[in-house]
């Protein structure tokens, strides 16, 4: 490839830095976004369970690592996750082995990519009672030279799309542009995700990654039971906060000696909220017991049955720069000028320079009423079970996932409902 005097320009920098950014989008707000009509969606198909398993164990991991940021943690797993992936993809030796112990992707590159194209396709999939959509793109400097191999494996897999910018002659254009791709993306939920000056003249490739959901719940909360309630904070403060309420009907539900778990259908039944509640308001006792393995344990127990719920309202807007995050979690080296990502270009040596991650969350009592099931369970003579009531007074864990697949989609923590 010719390489002219870009080729030139390129050669008197020591090295070039590499901006991944990685965003998702929020929950219950008005209008919706249709993925990119030009891209060819595959079918789902095939096993995905090693890919899900990975996220999984990254969600919880992560989870752990952002809890002491702030009161309120709220991110995407799968966002990070699929663009941290498209960047492993040209990764290589203690770089590559690194990422992979982090991210826990397989390390076999045929499943691990028709995973991630499955699974693409399923989240761009229409379903007429709820939005979801996941958009990856690669923004390049003018002239840059990728490599074939790697072009053409986040084309096919990920679903990248490539666009051509001028990080060297206009930073902050370009910044502009990607911003309004991630804006035009989540349904304008996420704005300004690249600040001023987090793109420089030694920026040569950004990877960008949207996911945006928009549902209802299948069973509506009435507004007029709404009412202000006393809260507990993670702090310890008391603060009043709109507490949603719904009695009379049935969800999955289970409690162990120290937690309550309950799950909550959106509209089409494919993706659902699941809620950790601790027991005797003790969270950092339910967070040292975090991780995939402990979900899907507590996902087992679900039953269905009449349960009476109260959960606040709440909005959060987060924002992580996640490099040093990432770092501590056992992948340095991606930051470093020892990076090794030679499998992305033949050029000067990359290496990370951030991670960028914000998200957005509103949930409130929007939905669609549709007809519940209904199981008939043997019972004795005596007086009929309390009902459990499941009162979300204090700070618990919360989680989106796939139904069908049990893909962690959206993973947080309310401490402070009233903190925006």
């Amino acid at each position: 490839m010719a390489r002219g005097v870009f080729g030139k320009i390129l050669s008197s920098l020591t090295l070039f830095s590499f901006l991944c950014v990685l965003l998702c989008t929020e929950i219950f707000s008005a209008g919706g976004i249709e993925p990119d009509s030009a891209a060819q969606i595959p079918s789902f198909s095939g096993s995905v369970s090693e890919i899900v398993d990975g996220n999984n164990r990254f969600a919880a991991d992560m989870y752990l690592e952002l809890g002491g940021k702030q009161n309120n943690a709220f991110f995407s797993p799968w966002s990070i996750y699929s663009a941290i992936a498209m960047v492993y993809e040209g990764a290589r030796g203690k770089t590559s082995d690194e990422m992979q112990s982090v991210m826990h992707f397989p390390k076999d590159n045929s499943t691990r990519r028709q995973s991630f194209a499955s699974l693409y396709g399923r989240f761009n999939a229409n379903d007429s009672e709820y939005v979801l959509s996941n958009a990856n793109a690669l923004w390049i400097q003018k002239e840059y030279p990728l490599l074939s191999e790697y072009a053409s494996v986040v084309d096919k897999y990920y679903y990248g799309k490539a666009e051509n910018v001028d990080f060297i002659g206009a930073p902050d254009g370009a910044r502009k542009t990607i911003n309004s791709w991630i804006e035009t993306n989540t349904d304008n939920k996420i704005k300004d995700l690249m600040p001023s000056g987090s793109i420089d003249l030694n920026t040569r490739l950004v990877l960008t990654n949207a996911i945006y959901f928009k549902g209802t719940w299948v069973k509506e909360f009435d507004k007029n039971a709404t009412r202000d309630e006393q809260f507990k904070t993670g702090d310890g403060r008391t603060i009043q906060i709109p507490m949603m309420s719904l009695e009379g009907s049935r969800f999955n539900y289970t409690e162990t000696e120290n937690a309550q778990i309950l799950e909550i259908f959106y509209g089409g039944k494919n993706i659902s909220m699941l809620i950790f509640l601790p027991k005797e308001d003790n969270l950092s006792t339910l967070e040292k017991t975090l991780s995939a393995k402990q979900i899907a344990e507590w996902k087992s127990g679900l039953n269905k049955q009449e349960v009476e719920i109260h959960i606040p309202k709440f909005t959060f807007n987060t924002k992580y720069f996640l490099a040093e995050d990432l770092g501590n979690m056992g992948m340095p080296t991606a930051f470093t000028s020892g990076a090794d990502f030679s499998g992305i270009s033949f050029e000067k040596p990359l290496f990370l320079s951030n991670v960028i991650h914000q998200a957005f969350i509103d949930v409130d009592e929007k939905g669609t009423e549709a007809a519940a099931a209904t199981a008939v369970e043997a019972a004795t003579l005596s007086l009929a079970p309390k009902t459990p009531v499941f009162r979300a007074d204090h700070p618990f864990i919360f989680i989106i996932q796939d139904k069908k697949t049990g893909l962690i989609m959206f993973m947080g923590r309310v401490s402070d409902p009233g903190e925006k």
